[in-house]
């Protein structure tokens, strides 16, 4: 990526053309300063919106689709605030962030014609305020730190569209919509002046798919990747949660480099793995082996991680390496296994092989909502092999995080599916996101969804 300097200098000089194209005339480069754009939008639209703001939710997670808006009041640039308009109304029915290049248009901030004006100070006090707030929740001091856990939660946190997570001394911040990317060196000032706990060492970028395709210019010259303040990224980025070392690559990795949002399920899984010592336990989607380095540390004497990906299973090795002086880690035996995750159940079931914990956590099914029969069908199948390779008086651990699928949709199929194999679940939890990953915002829902539960006993031979 570029150096960080010349990074925020041209975000700093690239908007300030963009805005200029944008308005006709030479005004200051702070997207906040560009003139406004006024959106009018459906009466459908402008119905929704005021449905959600009268959940009075602390913060607003309704968005603006490209088929709801009927005009714009000029070609603004991506960055520009929008204030929104149903027909023939003259007060806004709320303000946002505009994105031209998105289907999703806008973002909505705050409901209401008073609505706080979206400046550097909004940004600023934003990101403080969820910043303190995550201060409060872990312990990064003592041999069970945590120093790995999310900082800024998009809407839910105020900041549509914008996530940013801390591993370690580096700050991630991944942007969904291109219209953050002039927001930049106010994200990253911000977040200098919020991260007074630790020694903030670099700020990284991550864009999404969808921005990394669009030019170069329209990216103002930023890049995925890039680090935007501090110094070069050196390899993964080493973490520590409940005790347990990580590395996460956010680079090349999934979401920000790992799945912080399974973090208060990990702790319950290394709980199991204490009250049953010695347990085998097959993890399945593995990725770099959150699960499997905490059943170790619960006590595990065997552990499988089952993954797709080599680089994941080799990550599952190198966290094991760099837990080897935590002495339940060390002792634990680890199996990893390159292959699809179905394939590789079924080669395990048909080998006799059984588990006293499986836990299965599969990517998101459903992107789409055509999606969801199909992906709730691969739950299904997913359940059952899981309880065909539980071992009696075993646990099962099942996740979704797929964000169309609904709780009681998951829930339903597992279940179902477990039954159908003749070995049904006694529910012990439903769970969610951790702390750090509220869900506040109007019209959000949870997308992550997790089943701990105990299979029945056998009642035919597999």
């Amino acid at each position: 990526g570029a150096p960080p300097a010349q990074a925020l200098r041209a975000v700093t000089r690239m908007a300030a053309t963009a805005s200029e194209g944008a308005s006709g005339a030479s005004v200051a480069a702070a997207p906040w300063k560009w003139r406004r754009v006024a959106v009018h939008v459906t009466r459908g639209c402008e119905l929704r919106l005021r449905l959600l703001a009268d959940e009075r939710a602390p913060f607003s997670g309704a968005v603006v689709f490209q088929e709801d808006v009927q005009r714009v009041s000029y070609d603004a640039e991506p960055g520009t605030v929008a204030a929104i308009f149903g027909p023939g109304d003259k007060a806004a029915c709320a303000i946002g962030m505009y994105d031209p290049l998105s289907p999703l248009r806008l973002r909505v901030v705050a409901h209401g014609p008073t609505a706080s004006p979206l400046d550097s100070e909004w940004v600023r006090a934003a990101i403080a305020t969820a910043v303190a707030e995550r201060d409060a929740l872990f312990d990064t001091n003592s041999r069970a730190a945590t120093t790995g856990y999310r900082l800024v939660n998009g809407e839910n946190d105020g900041l549509p569209g914008l996530v940013v997570d801390r591993y370690g001394n580096t700050v991630v911040v991944k942007v969904y919509g291109s219209a953050w990317l002039p927001w930049m060196e106010s994200v990253v000032g911000a977040l200098q002046g919020a991260c007074g706990s630790f020694e903030l060492e670099r700020v990284v970028l991550l864009l999404s798919r969808e921005i990394s395709r669009l030019p170069e210019a329209t990216r103002l010259g930023l890049a995925h990747g890039d680090v935007l303040a501090g110094a070069p990224l050196d390899g993964e980025l080493g973490f520590l949660e409940n005790g347990i070392g990580f590395g996460a690559d956010p680079v090349q990795g999934q979401k920000t480099g790992f799945f912080l949002d399974q973090r208060d399920n990990r702790l319950a899984v290394r709980a199991l793995a204490a009250a049953s010592p010695g347990c085998r336990v097959l993890n399945v989607f593995s990725y770099t082996g959150g699960f499997s380095l905490y059943a170790a540390d619960g006590g595990a004497g065997q552990v499988t991680s089952v993954d797709l990906a080599r680089a994941a299973i080799a990550s599952v090795e190198s966290n094991w390496a760099r837990n080897a002086h935590r002495p339940k880690i060390a002792a634990a035996r680890h199996e990893g296994i390159v292959m699809d995750a179905f394939e590789a159940m079924e080669q395990l079931r048909k080998a006799g092989r059984t588990f006293d914990l499986v836990i299965v956590d599969p990517p998101a099914f459903a992107q789409r909502e055509r999606h969801v029969e199909a992906a709730l069908a691969a739950y299904g199948k997913l359940a059952k092999l899981a309880v065909q390779l539980t071992a009696e008086r075993g646990h099962v651990v099942l996740a979704s995080c797929s964000s169309r699928v609904s709780a009681d949709a998951f829930h339903g199929a597992v279940e179902k599916a477990a039954q159908q194999a003749g070995r049904p679940l006694d529910v012990l939890k439903r769970t969610g996101h951790a702390c750090d990953h509220p869900v506040r915002a109007a019209g959000c829902t949870p997308y992550l969804k997790a089943t701990f539960a105990r299979p029945a006993s056998s009642t035919r031979r597999r």
